[in-house]
């Protein structure tokens, strides 16, 4: 029965929020009601199915994006299966990159907000990242049990912080000032959990006389809400004529879809109330992989192509993951977004022009994994025994070629030295590291050529800690870890021009001759290294100039006054000349060089240095020192915000080089209740005083 669901009754969802509002503990009761497991792993007890790692247990705080695959039918209507594909990402920026892939293969996306704690800095950053890619969304507000929480503030939250369309199809329902149940407004009943069976079984009540009046003002909310477009159902409106409650679904569906509106629900999952209306919530409103707009590939040739949501098409998929297994080996997650393949058939990685044999297709359930014949369009599933394929990579059947486009990741801020204590291990590392690298993308490594230091870089301290401990523990090397360095970047401060640079070698036979001109400008924030090609009447050869640009790359990656990558710069390519024997490639790479270093170093160089962009929560009595600080720490106050709970939210702009250590400062600061989060905003020029002590 479960197995014949068509793709029309497919959801790929995730979980986000920020740190601590109850993803993990939401997805634990998801499994549980759904029969996936037989017992509720609890967060606070290390023993939640989807933090299986150790250090997640140990930390209580969700590292990597875990996915799992559970099958569900809608409370009170016909036993019709549906799929449920969900991926449960961390809250804490410094695993940023975890939510930008998964929002990337997910077509629609549960928000959890906590009741008390209301928008905290976090959902912002994650509801930012389903914006961009066009997730649509449904609201859970958790702990609705907690002292202090209030529905109705957490609703104002989310149209005021994010310009949200917030529309409440549950509200909750308190007797004796408790959490007791919820009010459905579709069907306008009451429904109450029994505290026994870990809220398996509730009943329905008619609602209280004493919440008909606020809860027909919140039904007349969502009708108007879901027919404000439709001129048909706002006449019957109008005219007091009854709109089905199946038309309302399909009309709330249809704009949560448009991502015109995002459905409110709430619950508290650790109380085990609510989280079966949310996986009917999942069903009626997110979309299934039918319902968004079809991704854009490229053929061969560069054209864009439409691949569409059918298991007739031809096979194509986006790796969005890569896991080493200790057992199975390199994994890899992707979504199917066309035809169907089947383990043991070839398949074409058409970004690295490569054929492999798909040795096993595997559904995976956390940690553990469960073998498929075949995977068709709509699913997430994983592959092993494939030795070329990387995040971002797509899969295509042998006779098809399309490339999709590929995941964002975001560029490190943060390093640190990495030393090995037993020198025989220096080569296990490498190889170590490479893996990591596949597995998280926003990690890089590199050998410092002076000190012959392994710097790895990454997201924050936390991504480094992590890393760094994972290293260890599946490996078993001692590891020395150096301060935590800034990421700087070298740019210019003006323009120059006719810059050349000569690369003239003789020494008998055929001789050495490259010769270039160029000018150098200050480039847009955010533009990185630019190279335009404006030699004109082919004073270059056209097939010397792709060394060119490739050189002046290579420069820039390793920097040149300080040894940071440059940023910011347009290299314009203007001039120059050739010799019809003595002119190659390698000379034109030196000359082009050679001029690069010249006119960087007399254009004003400097070096940018990374601004986080800093949330700081605090208790209003502590507001007064945490400003203080921030001042201290050279930091930019862009806004403080109330929040639900007589706490403070501060939105800084701080150098990175300050944030060192801040969460003990901020522990002393608010006597252990203060917390922050800061995610990488933009380069702005180090001051003069600060330079000094840099260089």
């Amino acid at each position: 029965m479960k197995k014949d669901i068509k793709i029309n009754n497919f959801r790929n969802i995730g979980i986000s929020a920020h740190i601590d509002a109850g993803k993990t503990t939401t997805t634990e009761r998801i499994l549980f009601y759904a029969g996936v497991n037989h017992k509720i792993g609890e967060v606070h007890e290390g023993k939640a199915t989807m933090d299986w790692m150790d250090q997640e247990q140990e930390r209580g705080i969700t590292i990597t994006s875990a996915a799992t695959t559970v099958f569900w039918s809608i409370s009170k209507k016909n036993k019709i299966f549906y799929k449920i594909n969900i991926i449960d990402t961390p809250g804490h920026v410094d695993f940023t990159i975890e939510v930008e892939r998964s929002m990337r293969v997910i077509d629609g996306v549960c928000m959890l907000y906590c009741a008390v704690g209301g928008v905290q800095p976090q959902s912002e950053a994650v509801w930012n990242q389903s914006v961009k890619h066009g997730v649509s969304k449904i609201i859970f507000v958790n702990k609705m049990d907690r002292i202090g929480s209030d529905f109705y503030k957490v609703y104002n939250d989310l149209k005021k912080k994010l310009n949200a369309n917030p529309v409440p199809i549950y509200i909750p329902y308190f007797l004796n000032n408790n959490f007791y149940g919820i009010i459905d407004l579709i069907n306008f009943e009451l429904i109450v959990w029994e505290e026994k069976n870990n809220g398996m079984f509730f009943d329905f009540f008619k609602i209280p006389e004493d919440y008909i009046e606020i809860s027909n003002k919140w039904k007349n909310n969502l009708i108007e809400n879901a027919i404000s477009d439709n001129d048909i159902f706002i006449e019957k409106y109008l005219n007091n004529k009854i709109i089905l409650n199946d038309d309302i679904l399909l009309l709330l569906r249809k704009k949560t879809i448009e991502n015109k509106i995002q459905p409110m629900l709430c619950g508290t999952s650790l109380k085990n109330k609510g989280v079966q209306c949310l996986l009917d919530s999942i069903i009626n409103f997110l979309p299934s992989p039918l319902d968004p707009l079809p991704p854009i590939g490229y053929d061969i040739f560069g054209k864009s192509v439409t691949v569409r949501p059918l298991e007739s098409e031809k096979f194509s998929a986006l790796a969005f993951k890569v896991v080493n297994d200790p057992f199975i080996g390199q994994l890899i997650f992707f979504r199917v977004y066309s035809g169907k393949i089947f383990s043991g058939d070839f398949i074409f990685n058409s970004t690295k022009n490569k054929k492999e044999r798909l040795g096993r297709v595997l559904r995976i359930h956390a940690n553990k994994k469960e073998d498929i014949k075949f995977i068709g369009a709509g699913d997430i599933a994983a592959a092993a025994g494939l030795k070329t394929f990387y995040t971002g990579d797509t899969l295509n059947s042998v006779d098809n070629f399309v490339i999709l486009e590929k995941i964002f990741f975001p560029e490190p801020v943060i390093s640190q030295s990495l030393t090995i204590k037993n020198k025989s291990d220096e080569e296990k590392i490498f190889i170590v590291l490479e893996k990591l690298n596949h597995e998280d993308p926003s990690f890089k490594f590199k050998v410092d050529n002076e000190s012959n230091q392994i710097i790895i870089s990454g997201m924050g301290e936390l991504h480094l800690e992590v890393l760094v401990e994972k290293i260890r523990r599946e490996n078993n090397l001692e590891l020395v870890i150096g301060k935590p360095k800034v990421s700087y970047r070298e740019t210019i401060k003006k323009n120059i021009n006719n810059i050349e640079g000569k690369y003239i070698r003789q020494s008998g036979g055929r001789g050495q001759y490259g010769h270039v001109i160029i000018n150098l400008e200050v480039g847009s924030k955010g533009s990185g290294i630019k190279f335009i090609n404006n030699i004109k009447s082919g004073v270059i050869p056209k097939e010397y100039i792709p060394g060119i640009k490739k050189s002046i790359e290579d420069v820039a990656k390793l920097g040149i006054l300080w040894g940071y990558p440059i940023a910011d710069v347009t290299v314009y390519l203007v001039d120059g000349s050739y010799h019809d024997v003595d002119s190659n490639e390698n000379a034109f790479k030196i000359a082009s060089s050679i001029a690069f270093k010249e006119a960087f170093k007399k254009a004003s160089p400097t070096l940018l240095e990374p601004i986080m962009l800093v949330h700081t929560e605090t208790p209003s009595e502590s507001l007064g020192v945490v400003i203080s600080n921030l001042s201290s720490k050279r930091g930019e106050l862009i806004s403080i915000e109330d929040t639900l709970n007589d706490y403070k939210i501060l939105k800084s702009n701080i150098p990175l080089s300050e944030m060192f250590n801040y969460s003990t400062i901020l522990r002393s600061l608010t006597k252990g209740r203060g917390v922050y989060n800061m995610i990488f905003n933009f380069y702005s020029e180090v001051p003069q005083n600060i330079l000094k002590d840099i260089t």
